[in-house]
């Protein structure tokens, strides 16, 4: 079953599986668009939340089990024992076709990092690529906003919009075995850091030392979320392993980083 929720035909309703519909917005990495992909996991959730309070309306939402936001689309897996996929279908047409933008406030949060050349092994290559210093490509990187998209590649793994044009750079021709935890990295339009040590074909530019995904937290493992805001912070190598030591012992406090919200 395919189906267009509003006159646009960017805006398309997918099976996948047989226990899963995407909302799909637009082909494009996109602010516009990911503003549609958040506004319409705001609108389930309150949709939901009626369904928990005993109102008829929002029922067809009760079998719900998982909501996945990425760049352009939001996916929706659902019990099929307990929901009928047809009207579930129908309900999310409706819903993305009324929903807008998300209205809600995303997190703001104040990253440290070290770009110290231990750190940072792509850092001068892709300085001197551009015609920049280190010193140039590390006041970009910190003063600038970056907004998550989402979360995917591994747990935490935070895909974030924003690096400046002057920054994009492909790939690694040949991608490393092994990439440090909490690296920060950037490819193409992108930005992101690595939560766990793996392959990786990112350039890598500075490195961390907050977790990105902790099993202690059992709220929330992953520290950023598809919609919260980033500022790089850079930190001497000092603090940075004052700061690592925390984040292993568990005594690191992650709320310290926040600075906010703000709408979205």
């Amino acid at each position: 079953m395919s189906a267009n929720l509003t006159s646009a035909s960017d805006v398309r309703l997918l099976p996948l599986g047989d226990a899963a519909w995407t909302v799909e917005f637009g082909s494009t990495i996109d602010p516009a668009i990911h503003a549609r992909v958040l506004g319409l996991a705001e609108a389930l959730e309150q949709a939901r939340l009626i369904s928990r309070g005993g109102e008829a309306c929002g029922r067809e939402f009760d079998g719900i089990v998982d909501v996945v936001p990425t760049f352009r689309s939001l996916t929706i897996h659902y019990d099929p024992l307990r929901t009928d996929a047809i009207r579930l279908g129908e309900a999310l047409c409706a819903l993305a076709a009324a929903s807008g933008v998300k209205p809600a406030h995303g997190r703001r949060w104040g990253l440290p990092v070290c770009f110290d050349d231990e750190f940072a092994p792509d850092l001068a290559d892709l300085a001197a690529s551009k015609g920049m210093t280190t010193a140039d490509v590390v006041q970009m990187m910190t003063t600038t906003e970056f907004q998550v998209y989402m979360i995917g590649f591994m747990p935490g793994f935070p895909y974030m919009g924003g690096l400046p044009p002057a920054l994009h750079m492909p790939r690694l021709s040949s991608p490393r075995k092994a990439v440090p935890e909490r690296s920060l990295a950037v490819a193409g339009e992108m930005c992101a850091v690595y939560p766990w040590e793996s392959p990786g074909g990112w350039r890598l530019l500075g490195r961390t030392p907050v977790p990105m995904f902790s099993a202690r937290e059992a709220a929330s493992p992953a520290l950023l979320a598809s919609g919260d805001r980033v500022f790089w912070q850079a930190i001497a190598r000092s603090e940075f392993i004052e700061l690592e030591a925390a984040g292993r012992a568990g005594t690191l406090d992650r709320q310290q980083f926040l600075l906010g919200s703000e709408s979205v």
